[in-house]
């Protein structure tokens, strides 16, 4: 797996498939990993993160029905040429999905938006150094 690197945990409330994914679309988006980039097959895989080969056969079907990798039968799975602007906008909508959820569990503890926001900006600020 030269040119990806992908850990899963137990600890991760996701699934080990979705960890996969996630870790996966973020190297592309990334440029990581580059459109025709040859993806570990899913042995090579499995055995690599000592998982289930059939974890990361759910891993790969799911990517390739998003369009995020081909699978050429007989050769193997590649980066498939995707639209970065999509990948970012597909990104900005899950990032909104996770602050409506943040702002809905601040506001059942009478955390106002500012509050959050406030926190955002410190947390920012104390990683920026």
């Amino acid at each position: 797996m030269d040119n990806l690197f992908i850990v899963v945990s137990h600890l991760n409330p996701d699934p080990m498939y979705k960890q996969i994914i996630d870790q996966v679309k973020d190297a592309i988006a990334s440029g990581g990993l580059q459109p025709e980039n040859k993806l570990p097959s899913i042995r090579e895989m499995a055995r690599e993160l000592k998982i289930s080969e059939i974890t990361i056969k759910r891993a790969y079907s799911d990517l390739e029905n998003e369009g995020f990798i081909i699978t050429r039968s007989g050769l193997g799975s590649y980066v498939a040429d995707i639209n970065r602007d999509k990948l970012r906008q597909d990104k900005w909508q899950e990032i909104r999905k996770d602050i409506l959820k943040i702002l809905k569990t601040a506001e059942r503890f009478d955390i106002s938006a500012r509050e959050i926001i406030a926190l955002v900006k410190e947390i920012k600020e104390s990683s920026d150094g």
